[in-house]
């Protein structure tokens, strides 16, 4: 999971770089489980993100080459002296806040220099951990809020001093030290550690073992094993691409050998892991940060998100299921299947943490971090406990080390995106931009969606998911409120086009990582991947106007909200993957996609009830035509010796 871009270091250079990456997952696992509030002593919440940055800095130094050819065994000293440097620059805000709290806005020396070294120092870090799009988002946001003055129309402003950003970015609570930082500091290091442990102890083998067990013996098994998998791995990671990494050399493969082509092999994998990032209970990075922008629970995320997620993944299975039927692909043979009664007697203890998690965030409603930290005891105490794959002392050490080395590069993104909300807040172009969209969409929401959702899908090349939602909540988030999306829907709107990146070409990295493993044409399997998430892409228009979708409103409502959409979305499959009964032209085709987006909206007046009806009867008529065109035939059984007919 580490790539070619960390260091492999002996003695006691590498001693120091374990110990800083320990000594950040043990910081942020500390002040996530509320352990801060048992000491005598009081702390900013700004003092521990200079910590927290400080050893994140020295340590990226300290592990990360500068550039690919560079020797990774040894540190070149001037990695030393950033290392320190960026040490001093996070200590300074530990040690000195308090004093600072009530002059920030006075410029002295210390602070200037300070803060122009630790800016300079972050976006190295940043340059060598995630490449150089993001520092040149970070120094474009920088360059204008100093030459502000020089542009046109309603972009321009009063531009700032070189001192006033440098101390702005250092030491303001709504810049470097923001929102951003705070919820990967208190909240997301709990999470990564709890996934961490539970690979360490063999969890993911549990969840892919559980997979196998239900769907192993259904044809085209080996692709519902993924999307199950990657579905239930997802629950626990968050990461689209570390889905792909360590669910796909085992089902990409799988799948090849049952008779998948490798391009559409690789694009279920990626499309089933991109759904990890929307996947309650623990989603992507951004859904922590929707909680904390628009100050809710996160349980009340993580519920809205369940039937969008579940939708999708209803998508991706359905077309899998009939692209298995259209090629007669079989399930896996029965020796390779276990029984799931006997993976869960073996597993069963994994379910313990998993379960913890769930209600400490969903019913007990606990701050996301303290819930986190709550899982990871227990997945720890469990390790301890079982006899296969038991959780050792050095194990555990490899977990924080491990966990360490994903943080960096969360580190590095959430500072650069705290840099660019200060730097919108400072020039003052946030409250402008609004105003710029509302104008360029015409005042009209439903042109401002699509505006946005082609916006996030461009700024994608490149960016994480995380990135693109902080500056379009910022940027895009108040107009879609002003005219008239709730703003849960118009964040999760945001969320979701800014997770699509990840398998929409031409730039992909989850859609590239499966290409890679699976030897497959990169451009095919983007394209596949597109049609097989098609989802992803319509229901996001859909709940930014009918918050049923997202858990809103009531129980009657809500049901047959779900109902109409998941016949919508079964619908819609049919008509992507063009296979039903048997190959469907593309009349047929055409009719059933546009019944399936006729029936994906709820029933939220008497216009969309006929809307609905409508697309009911459209569908049922191209369904039943093809039934009764399909002449009867003996059905191929889906396991090889099985006398069931599964086909």
């Amino acid at each position: 999971m580490t790539g070619g871009k960390f260091r492999t270091l002996r003695g006691p250079a590498g001693g120091v770089e374990r110990t800083l990456l320990a000594a950040l997952v043990v910081l942020g696992g500390l002040w996530s489980g509320a352990v801060h509030h048992w000491l005598p002593v009081t702390f900013f919440k700004e003092q521990y993100l200079g910590l927290f940055l400080a050893v994140a800095l020295a340590a990226t130094f300290l592990a990360v080459k500068p550039f690919p050819a560079a020797a990774a065994d040894r540190v070149p000293w001037y990695d030393w002296l950033l290392a320190a440097a960026g040490l001093a620059g996070g200590l300074y805000i530990a040690i000195y806040f308090p004093a600072m709290a009530y002059t920030l806005g006075v410029i002295s020396a210390d602070k200037v220099a300070l803060g122009a070294v630790t800016v300079v120092l972050l976006l190295e870090a940043t340059r060598r951990l995630v490449g150089w799009v993001m520092v040149a988002l970070g120094g474009a946001f920088i360059v204008y809020a100093k030459f502000a003055w020089l542009f046109p129309g309603m972009l321009e402003g009063k531009g700032s001093t070189w001192e006033r950003i440098a101390i702005y970015l250092y030491l303001d609570t709504n810049s470097l030290l923001g929102l951003p930082l705070s919820v990967t500091a208190g909240m997301v290091v709990a999470f990564i550690l709890f996934g961490q442990v539970l690979y360490a102890v063999g969890g993911d083998k549990f969840l892919t073992d559980v997979a196998v067990a239900m769907m192993g013996r259904y044809r085209g098994g080996p692709a519902k094993v993924s999307v199950v998998g990657s579905c239930l791995f997802g629950t626990v990671s968050g990461s689209a691409v570390s889905n792909v990494v360590v669910d796909g050399p085992i089902t990409i493969p799988l799948m090849k050998r049952t008779g998948y082509a490798p391009h559409l092999a690789a694009a279920i994998e990626a499309v089933a892991s991109t759904g990890g990032q929307i996947m309650p209970p623990v989603m992507g990075i951004a859904a922590f940060l929707i909680a904390e922008f628009l100050a809710i629970p996160y349980s009340e995320v993580a519920l809205a998100a369940v039937i969008p997620a579940l939708l999708y993944y209803l998508a991706v299975f359905v077309q899998v299921d009939l692209e298995a039927a259209r090629h007669g692909l079989h399930g896996l043979p029965r020796e390779q299947i276990p029984r799931l009664g006997e993976v869960m007697r073996r597993g069963w203890t994994f379910v313990v943490p998993l379960g913890i998690l769930l209600y400490t965030l969903m019913i007990a409603v606990w701050e996301p971090g303290r819930a986190g930290m709550a899982a990871v005891v227990a997945a720890i105490a469990v390790g301890f406990l079982q006899r296969q794959d038991r959780l050792t002392l050095a194990r555990l050490g490899r977990a924080l080390i491990e966990t360490g080395r994903v943080l960096l590069d969360i580190v590095a993104i959430t500072a650069i995106a705290g840099c660019v909300i200060g730097m919108l807040q400072l020039s003052g172009l946030g409250f402008k931009f609004s105003v710029v969209l509302i104008n360029l969409a015409g005042g009209n929401s439903l042109a401002l969606l699509g505006l946005t959702a082609v916006v996030c899908i461009i700024l994608g090349m490149g960016m994480p998911t995380a990135i693109i939602y902080v500056m379009l909540a910022v940027l895009v988030g108040p107009a879609l409120v002003q005219l008239g999306v709730s703003a849960l829907g118009a964040h999760l709107f945001l969320f979701y086009f800014g997770m699509l990146s990840m398998i929409t070409p031409p730039v992909c990295l989850a859609t590239y990582a499966a290409a890679s493993i699976g030897g497959a044409d990169f451009m095919k399997t983007g394209w596949t991947g597109m049609r097989l998430g098609i989802v992803a892409y319509v229901v996001p228009f859909v709940f930014a106007y009918h918050p049923a979708l997202l858990m809103q409103g009531s129980v009657t409502d809500i049901a047959l909200a779900a109902t109409t959409a998941v016949i919508g979305v079964v619908l819609l499959a049919i008509a992507c993957v063009g296979y039903l009964f048997r190959p469907l032209g593309r009349g047929r085709r055409a009719a059933l996609a546009l019944a399936g987006v006729l029936l994906i909206p709820p029933i939220a007046s008497w216009v969309w009830l006929a809307v609905n009806v409508a697309g009911l009867a459209l569908g049922l008529v191209v369904v039943l035509i093809e039934r009764a065109a399909t002449p009867r035939r003996v059905a191929t059984a889906t396991v090889p010796g099985s006398e069931r007919a599964l086909r």
